[in-house]
């Protein structure tokens, strides 16, 4: 089993416990350190820096006595998904109900429309419905001066 499988089944718990969902662990070497990088989630909202910062004292925590980490020294990052992140399961359709979101289908030309709901299989948009197995990518576009009417 690889380092970052090992990794995210060690932390996936204690994540799990905060409220949180484990997204993926990536580990990347930086000179004579790794990078450990931790992206958490949320199932309806995103985590708060506060809470972002109690998730990594507990990974910390965790990692200080974890062996396989080495004698390597490495520096741990505990974040959130970006906003450009792509949209690939349901609870990221649904947790951005009311945003705009760019669709790539696999068949057609790339549009726009704002996410009304979605399902396991599916989101309803302004402008149509999609299956997300029909979609090749997604990402949210970023509106500055739009009143969110959530």
């Amino acid at each position: 089993m690889s380092l970052v499988n090992n990794l995210t089944e060690l932390l996936s718990p204690a994540i799990k416990n905060a409220g949180f969902i484990l997204e993926e662990v990536k580990v990347t070497p930086a000179g004579k350190r790794r990078i450990v990088a931790v992206i958490i989630d949320g199932q309806e909202r995103n985590p708060s820096l506060d809470e972002v910062t109690v998730v990594s004292r507990k990974v910390s925590d965790i990692l200080e006595n974890y062996s396989q980490l080495g004698d390597l020294p490495f520096t741990l990052e505990v974040t959130t998904p970006g906003v450009d992140r792509p949209l690939t399961v349901p609870r990221h359709w649904r947790k951005n109900v009311g945003r705009l979101v760019k669709i790539t289908p696999n068949e057609g030309e790339p549009f726009i429309s704002r996410i009304t709901s979605a399902t396991d299989e599916s989101a309803t948009l302004e402008s149509r419905e999609i299956r997300f197995s029909d979609v090749k990518r997604a990402v949210i576009e970023i509106e500055f001066n739009r009143k969110d009417p959530r």
